[in-house]
Order: structure tokens, then sequence, then C-alpha cells
């Protein structure tokens, strides 16, 4: 039984890939160096991650794996566009939130 709880899950997998997404948008400290410091590149990148991974398994999820993997795409691509508005425009109004 310790094996199981070892196995990390396709649901965990994906919350620490949107945890990821959350430090590199600064929204969430760096646990390395305690900064939270916007890194937009490496925010997209794990948005396209994120979107390979769905691509590479449609078809293939639980119901609960697909509605977390749709619902933490959408908040994060909508989390991007607030992020890469231009200077004047409206502030954020949303950030992530991970379960």
């Amino acid at each position: 039984m310790a094996e199981d709880a070892d196995k990390i899950s396709f649901l965990a997998f994906v919350l620490s890939l949107a945890h990821t997404a959350a430090v590199h948008f600064g929204d969430l400290p760096d646990p390395s160096s305690g900064a939270k410091d916007a890194n937009l590149p490496a925010a997209q990148q794990m948005i396209d991650i994120l979107a390979l991974l769905e691509e590479k398994t449609r078809g293939n999820l639980t119901a609960e794996e697909r509605q977390l993997l749709d619902q933490v795409l959408f908040e994060l691509r909508l989390r991007y566009v607030e992020a890469t508005k231009a200077p004047g425009e409206a502030e954020p109004t949303s950030r992530i939130i991970l379960p």
C-alpha cells in the first residue's frame, strides 16, 4: 500500500503543472528563491504543455480528469491574456485558484 501512496495521479500532475504556471505568472512565490517575479514565456510554455497533454490524452481521461484539465487550461489562458494586456488597460481580475 505504501507504493500506491507514492504514485502520482493524473490530477496531481495537472495541478503540479498549474502550480508551476502560477509561479511563472508571479502569483505564487518561487519555491527556491521566494521571489514573485513574472516570467510570461515560461508561463506560456506551461500552458502549451498542458494543451499538448490535453490533446494527447483526449478520449482516455475520466470525466473528472477531463473537467480539471479543461478548467485549468481555461483559467491559465485567461490569466495569460490578462497578464499580457498593455499597461493602461484594466488590471487583472482573476488569479489562478488551485483546489
